[in-house]
């Protein structure tokens, strides 16, 4: 009897022995997995464990896994009217075909130019083709060979990014010399309404929904991804939403916002925004509602006034008429002309909108629908 036990004492150790052994071989293999194809490598990257009050935690370290990532995807453009460099930026390669890459920036860093150059991470430089771009989406596209490009940037979703997520930039702020400059810091904020300018105007033609990022961003960052911790990309940096008195406010244009509007600029195709069909003034513009012999009620303190109803258009099928006050679209308040259009331009030429306006002191509405801008008189 007492072999026995001994016999089944053994046994036990054995098979407990073995299930030892497996657990072990198991968690191996699991960490093994998780660390290889997920993104949990990238986070003990970026950590280190210290003690500090006999409280353990983790710190961060560095970025330097990510920025390897990313690094090669990011160009700078160098543009020239004639044989003159006039203007520098940044962009990223976002995709490859069978023949090109394609580089993505700001509308401003190109407007106007001749040429562009790219100067490649290893220093390189190349020609590339302006393919097409926009104003109001302040994006632009650029071609290139497929044997230039070095790395085809990571495309994430800033929609999935929280208010204090590590963030940093890649780009050439102030031109040459700073190429390949790497800031860092957090996601500040998101859905920022700013206004800005279009063009050559001075005053603010348009809202824009962005990020807002700590992270330093200078002349020349213009165009540049803002990326998350990964290396991924979830912004398109823009100098054109920063004022000069302003610091550590850096504004970014969502990366899933850019990606919608992709194929019309690299067919070169002009975005068919659409229009209500009326000339504009702000409420607060009190010296050009004087020139155009229109009075504003006191207490009306925001939104936009018909100065004209356009021939061929929707708002002249409308009840809209000159004097009007447009105070929302679709329930949305209009504060001014930036804010009417950001509303407009949710929707394409075709579509029927509600419009909410005052006239002679009462809240009215009307439907129009709107119409493409080659075809208003």
């Amino acid at each position: 009897m007492r072999k026995k036990q001994d016999n089944q004492d053994n046994n036990m150790l054995i098979k407990n022995f073995l299930l030892t052994i497996s657990g072990v071989v198991i968690g191996v293999l699991l960490a093994f997995v998780l660390i290889k194809y997920t993104k949990l490598a990238d986070t003990l990257s970026l950590t280190k464990t210290i003690t500090k009050n006999g409280t353990t935690v983790l710190e961060k370290t560095s970025i330097n896994n990510s920025v390897e990532k990313s690094k090669d995807a990011v160009v700078m453009i160098r543009g020239y009217k004639g044989n003159m460099e006039t203007s520098t930026g940044t962009g990223f390669v976002y995709k490859v075909d069978n023949k090109y890459g394609y580089v993505m920036t700001n509308q401003h860093v190109v407007d106007g130019l001749d040429s562009v150059k790219l100067v490649l991470s290893d220093d390189s430089e190349i020609s590339g083709e302006i393919l097409g771009g926009d104003e109001y989406l302040d994006l632009a596209v650029i071609r290139i060979n497929k044997n230039s490009v070095k790395e085809v940037a990571t495309i994430a979703d800033s929609t999935q990014s929280h208010v204090g997520d590590t963030v940093f930039t890649i780009g050439s702020p102030m031109g040459y010399d700073y190429r390949g400059t790497v800031t860092s810091g957090i996601l500040s904020g998101k859905d920022r309404m700013v206004s800005v300018s279009v063009g050559n105007s001075s005053t603010d033609d348009y809202v824009m929904k962005v990020l807002q990022t700590d992270a330093a961003i200078n002349p020349g960052n213009s165009g540049g991804p803002l990326l998350n911790v990964n290396g991924e990309v979830i912004g398109i940096n823009s100098m054109k939403l920063v004022q000069e008195e302003i610091e550590g406010m850096g504004f970014a244009i969502p990366i899933e916002y850019a990606m919608s509007h992709v194929d019309s600029l690299e067919k070169g195709e002009k975005i068919d925004w659409p229009v209500l069909g009326i000339s504009m003034i702000n409420v607060s513009d009190s010296s050009t509602l004087y020139r155009n012999s229109i009075s504003v009620p006191k207490e009306i303190t925001y939104g936009v006034v018909v100065a004209k109803v356009l021939d061929n258009s929707g708002a002249s099928k409308s009840d809209l008429k000159s004097g009007d006050v447009i105070i929302a679209i679709n329930g949305e308040t209009v504060k001014n002309t930036a804010y009417l259009r950001y509303e407009l331009y949710k929707y394409t030429p075709g579509a029927s909108i509600e419009v909410t306006y005052f006239r002679n002191g009462k809240e009215n509405k009307t439907s129009v629908t709107l119409s493409s801008a080659d075809g208003v008189l």
